[in-house]
């Protein structure tokens, strides 16, 4: 069932064939095929339900591998909604093999492997991360796909609370 989301999406975007490339902060489309779109309210009142797993797909630069000894490096820090995993850099429309397999294993793990539990993908308003990440777990067998296109900006701005997350460690790491 398709939804007519919140003020982030766009009716006159229209959806790509496949995934989105470029311009990820961008207005995105209001719909997604085979996938249900929610707002805020409806996200808040599935979250205080406990009746699915909310997914963050913010992407986060990793450390850089070759650092000078004592240089520092300060993470940007996330806040998410409650009890969400976040599976950094798994939004973008073409992943390399392992992060594919750290999307698929994520999503297994949020949902403790129950294809059919209710998933809810976010990021931040205007983010076509969360659009494709959506997109991509259905390709994945899950059969109910949420996406929540207003993410931690609608949520905030509705007043709701963030919790200080720590990413899912990558396989770069």
């Amino acid at each position: 069932m398709i939804v007519a989301a919140g003020k982030s999406a766009v009716a006159g975007v229209p959806e790509p064939d496949g995934y989105r490339l470029e311009n990820y902060r961008s207005p995105t489309p209001a719909t997604l095929q085979g996938v249900r779109v929610i707002g805020t309210v409806e996200a808040e009142k599935i979250w205080r339900s406990h009746s699915a797993s909310f997914v963050d797909v913010l992407p986060r630069p990793p450390r850089p591998r070759n650092l000078p000894e004592g240089t520092l490096w300060r993470d940007t820090p996330r806040s998410n909604i409650p009890g969400s995993i976040w599976l950094p850099d798994t939004g973008y429309g073409a992943l390399a093999p392992n992060m594919a397999d750290y999307f698929s294993k994520g999503l297994d793990k949020a949902t403790n492997g129950d294809r059919a539990k209710v998933l809810v993908l976010y990021c931040l308003a205007d983010c076509w991360m969360s659009w494709n990440a959506a997109k991509r777990a259905r390709s994945l067998g899950y059969s109910n796909v949420v996406w929540y296109p207003e993410g931690t900006d609608g949520w905030l701005a509705a007043g709701l609370p963030v919790q200080p997350a720590e990413p899912e460690s990558r396989p770069d790491q």
